[in-house]
């Protein structure tokens, strides 16, 4: 018995002491894990064309090809659409080539479509610019806005053409009043453009939806996607230890709560007044399974209306003769710079004025400092979004690589 006895204890004793040492190696498989992640993710985030050129660029390339081979393939799926399209395309290609009254409503609706397209490319570029938005507000819209509005208080009429626009605004002939300026008639010259660049925002808008949504519903690892872990991570910070959190994720959870409690109300509010953490609002609704057209209606409609019309009031009021006179004055207070802005300002806005009223086309163009100044600027944020573009799909394909060597090491963790 006492044999017995000292034998069962013995395999108690192996079994706990097995145990304890699974959980010792599973444990440290873990925490190796967890070092492979971290150093592929700073490996990832150091992979930038500034330094490292040639193997961002060789990721770039691979992450191209297999980004349009995967689209060609999924394409196959949608044969009969994709054949439509053709159809559609080969018959409006030969319809431009036979003469005939239609002639003049084709040129028409491509005249109007390419604008629509513009702005509308315009807008997705704003919001969705694989990780760095290019900011088009600033560069096109609102300029194109500040145009107009310049033009029409110069003018006193709005009866210039139709957009898209010649290469210059020119005032119409005297006496021509039947678009009479005021704020309401302003903000319909300029309400294509800008209904076509809001709708842009709001359909950029879809790739953290539909990325969170399909993490939900497959339920893979949180790891792959970094958006989703940190929204995870956001999840059980407010839970466990909310007085830890900065205003910035405070604001992110309360965003998070309107969106999830409020729904489509909540979403309308968001998407209604300019937001940097909007995409939040799509991850939060991709995650809690809301409908699509809850999300993107509500969305479409903040964005492409209500955010829009605030946007175009604030530009056109901003640049009302009077305010700018105004502005003016004041600029010629600040200290340093003051005094030499404010003639180059004044400049500026007395060719544009000139070049309104130039029916030829031919008005001397004085050089302007701010005028090279912007396009400069401009060149350089397009610069800067299209080298974005480049690495965050060579860090895409960098992640891809390595997402086999991170399986097989958890595999591997979980055997022993």
């Amino acid at each position: 018995m006492t044999s017995n006895g000292d034998t069962l204890k013995q395999r108690r004793t192996t079994t706990v002491e097995g145990k304890e040492t699974k959980q010792l190696n599973g444990s440290e498989c873990q925490h190796e894990i967890d070092d492979l992640k971290n150093k592929l993710k700073i490996e990832r985030e150091g992979l930038v064309l500034w330094r490292r050129p040639f193997k961002t660029l060789n990721f770039f390339v691979k992450e191209l090809t297999l980004v349009t081979y995967t689209f060609l393939n999924r394409l196959l799926a949608y044969k009969k659409l994709v054949l439509l399209t053709v159809l559609v395309i080969v018959f409006v290609l030969i319809s431009t080539k036979i003469t005939g009254p239609h002639q003049l409503l084709l040129r028409q609706l491509y005249k109007d479509g390419r604008w629509c397209l513009y702005w509308l490319g315009l807008g997705v570029l704003s919001s969705v610019g694989l990780g760095t938005g290019l900011h088009t507000f600033l560069l096109y819209l609102g300029p194109h806005i500040a145009s107009v509005t310049i033009a029409a208080y110069e003018c006193g009429s709005l009866n210039f053409p139709e957009p898209p626009y010649p290469d210059q605004i020119i005032c119409p002939e005297e006496g021509t009043t039947i678009w009479a300026t005021s704020l309401w008639t302003i903000m319909q010259k300029v309400k294509i453009e800008s209904v076509m660049w809001g709708a842009g925002t709001a359909l950029g808008e879809l790739p953290p939806y539909f990325m969170a949504r399909a993490a939900r519903l497959s339920g893979h690892d949180l790891d792959d996607e970094e958006e989703l872990k940190e929204f995870e991570d956001l999840q059980k910070k407010s839970e466990q230890n909310p007085d830890s959190m900065t205003f910035m994720e405070t604001t992110k959870v309360l965003m998070e709560k309107i969106v999830k409690r409020v729904g489509f109300l909540g979403i309308l509010a968001c998407a209604s007044i300019p937001n940097p953490l909007f995409d939040l609002a799509g991850i939060t609704c991709g995650h809690f399974l809301i409908p699509f057209w809850t999300f993107f209606g509500a969305t479409l409609l903040g964005k492409a209306v209500i955010k829009m019309t605030i946007q175009v009031l604030f530009v056109i009021i901003a640049f009302n003769e009077v305010l700018i006179d105004t502005v003016l004055k004041y600029v010629g207070y600040v200290p340093v710079i003051g005094t030499n802005l404010q003639p180059l300002l004044s400049q500026f806005l007395k060719n544009q004025k000139q070049r309104l009223h130039d029916k030829g086309g031919n008005a001397p163009a004085a050089p302007n400092k701010l005028s090279v100044i912007f396009d400069m600027f401009v060149l350089t944020m397009v610069a800067y979004f299209l080298l974005s573009i480049v690495n965050s799909m060579a860090q895409s394909y960098h992640k891809r690589i390595n997402k086999e060597q991170l399986k097989a090491k958890t595999k591997l963790s979980s055997s022993k």
